[in-house]
């Protein structure tokens, strides 16, 4: 501190114009800086993306350059208008501790940020349900990740949030298996059901072969038969493929003469003769 205030008292008129033209210098030097520092960091995006490396580690190792760089450009600017910086990395450093404790969740994200890019367990573009949220994973930073909803709402969520709780990737096969359960009549033949549920699953072009789709009886439940459908598509199909395929069953068993049930309650009343005394 002492440097600076010295630095800060030793202007006479007649170097009050010098201050103004170094002042301006350390303008230019820090504007051009921060170009040349995104320029290299452009520069490194292109050349990681050329070695096809994941998305994610790309934007968390750029963006820690540019900070650092955008640091070195700033100590570069005050250090020419004549600025001793040494006293004043040693106050940073001494003070390092008051900081840390002062910004203890920020650096938890920090920390669980370089987590996320180490274990990876999704990556840019994956739809993900973690931090109590779902959304497809757009950019993972510093401090938090981004996360883009089924009906483009923008999610910030704190990178230690995440890390705190399970996380779900939907995204991470390129296969998944649709789970339905049709429930039939209990006069309504087994048999005919499953073949008719096969057979909608044999038409429809989207559901893989292999593997292949299992129709199993799974419980004998209250008000119906319930029949565990499990056919496999590529994700990417999995929700149109659902929505038709519920459409199509329903359909198809009503027309091979089976029902769906509701949920009903039978009530049997039975009366008795009355007693009489006399």
């Amino acid at each position: 501190m002492d440097s600076i205030t010295q630095w800060t008292t030793q202007f006479d008129l007649q170097s009050i114009s010098r201050l103004g033209i170094d002042l301006a210098v350390a303008i230019v030097i820090m504007v051009i800086g921060r170009w040349v520092a995104k320029g290299l960091v452009s520069a490194l995006k292109r050349a990681f993306t050329k070695k096809n490396l994941d998305p994610l580690l790309i934007n968390f190792i750029t963006s820690i350059i540019y900070v650092i760089l955008l640091g070195a450009v700033i100590l570069t600017g005050v250090a020419y208008l004549g600025v001793d910086i040494t006293p004043l990395m040693v106050l940073l450093g001494g003070s390092a501790l008051a900081i840390g404790l002062a910004l203890q969740n920020s650096l938890s994200n920090f920390a669980s940020g370089l987590m996320l890019v180490a274990f990876r367990p999704f990556s840019q573009g994956h739809y993900v349900e973690a931090g109590g949220v779902s959304g497809t994973v757009s950019h993972v930073g510093l401090f938090h990740t981004d996360l883009v909803t089924p009906d483009n709402r923008h999610i910030v969520v704190p990178n230690s949030q995440i890390t705190s709780s399970s996380i779900t990737n939907y995204s991470a096969y390129d296969t998944r298996r649709i789970d339905l359960i049709i429930g039939v009549h209990y006069d309504d033949d087994l048999k005919v059901a499953r073949d008719t549920i096969a057979a909608v699953f044999e038409q429809h072009p989207m559901i893989l072969d292999d593997p292949a789709p299992q129709i199993l009886v799974m419980e004998l439940a209250d008000s119906a038969v319930n029949i565990a459908a499990r056919p496999w598509v590529k994700a990417d199909d999995y929700w149109a493929v659902r929505s038709e395929l519920l459409e199509g069953i329903k359909t198809a068993l009503e027309a091979a003469g089976c029902s769906i049930p509701y949920p009903q309650t039978d009530l049997h009343i039975h009366s008795s003769s009355s007693l009489k005394i006399d």
